[in-house]
């Protein structure tokens, strides 16, 4: 089928849309609204972050209106925070009365299935198999193998939230409690299935991973263009991380680059992005932007 759809993303630390017939695309926008604020800690979504993202839900419905994309051609995908959350039925009604769809609440598979799809049809130049698609978002880590679809792929329980939340209190955090969080994210990916040294070739997408790359690049704002499909020796990415990690927030915001909803949790997300890197053993990273939010459209328009 074709014909323009709308894509919502919706995870612990954003929302995004995208409005559009793949490749061709209308609109691009992400609000961060922190859903996942104090989640770890309480079980629950805070008030001020529905409001928040019930804000950014509004925009994004005129903005649907806008293009005439009727509800059969939306899809809400809600990720992370929404699965652990006690009072999640509240912010699916909030999405139902706003948009006139149901929010799907997916499962870490098919997170990870949607992840994979965006990013690999994304690609110019068809990167070697068993490619590992790597996807830190706020309260989650996607890790995917597979070649034109993926053949593994396990959803941890640690993002760049959630860990710096539970791990890194101090401006710059403290060598223990950077020690302390290695050890949480080492913990997880001990119990993964997906082993990242089975692969050939290493993608990594969301905001964690497209925000070191614009870091890495040193460019003077950010710019989609230039992040997408950037290849980094893995040296330049760990040195990245350990230039950022150690950064107060003031001084991260202080990047060109940053965004500044990013600033205070990057330290947690770049540490998940390390480790998994070490244990892949691949020579370079490649950066998307496309992530889940286009495998979100494509399965819209492949349906």
């Amino acid at each position: 089928m074709t014909g323009r759809v709308a894509a919502i993303d919706c995870g612990t630390n954003t929302i995004k849309l995208l409005v559009g017939a793949l490749p061709e695309v209308d609109v691009r926008e992400q609000r961060m609204v922190r859903l996942g604020q104090d989640l770890d800690r309480t079980g629950r979504i805070a008030d001020e972050a529905l409001e928040r993202a019930f804000s950014a839900i509004d925009e994004y419905a005129e903005i649907i209106r806008a293009y005439a994309v009727p509800p059969s051609r939306v899809r809400f995908v809600a990720t992370s925070a929404t699965r652990d959350a006690s009072n999640s039925d509240v912010f699916v009604a909030g999405v139902r009365s706003r948009l006139g769809v149901e929010p799907e609440v997916v499962s870490g598979s098919e997170e990870a299935a949607l992840s994979f799809d965006g990013a690999v049809r994304n690609l110019r130049t068809p990167p070697a198999e068993p490619v590992l698609v790597i996807d830190i978002g706020g309260g989650s880590t996607e890790l995917i193998l597979g070649g034109s679809a993926p053949d593994a792929a396990y959803s941890m329980d640690i993002g760049s939230v959630r860990l710096h939340e539970r791990h890194l209190h101090s401006d710059p955090p403290t060598r223990s409690e950077v020690e302390a969080c290695i050890a949480d994210i080492d913990a997880h990916l001990d119990a993964c299935p997906v082993t990242p040294a089975d692969a050939a070739a290493a993608v990594g997408v969301a905001g964690t991973v497209t925000q070191l790359a614009a870091v890495a690049l040193d460019l003077p704002a950010y710019d989609r263009t230039a992040v997408d499909q950037a290849v980094f020796p893995i040296e330049t990415i760990q040195a990245t991380v350990d230039r950022l990690v150690a950064m107060t927030v003031d001084e991260r915001r202080a990047l060109p680059s940053m965004h500044p909803g990013r600033a205070d949790v990057i330290d947690a997300g770049v540490l998940i992005l390390s480790r998994v890197l070490r244990r892949a053993g691949v020579p370079s990273l490649v950066v998307s932007e496309a992530d889940i939010l286009d495998g979100i459209a494509w399965s819209l328009l492949e349906s």
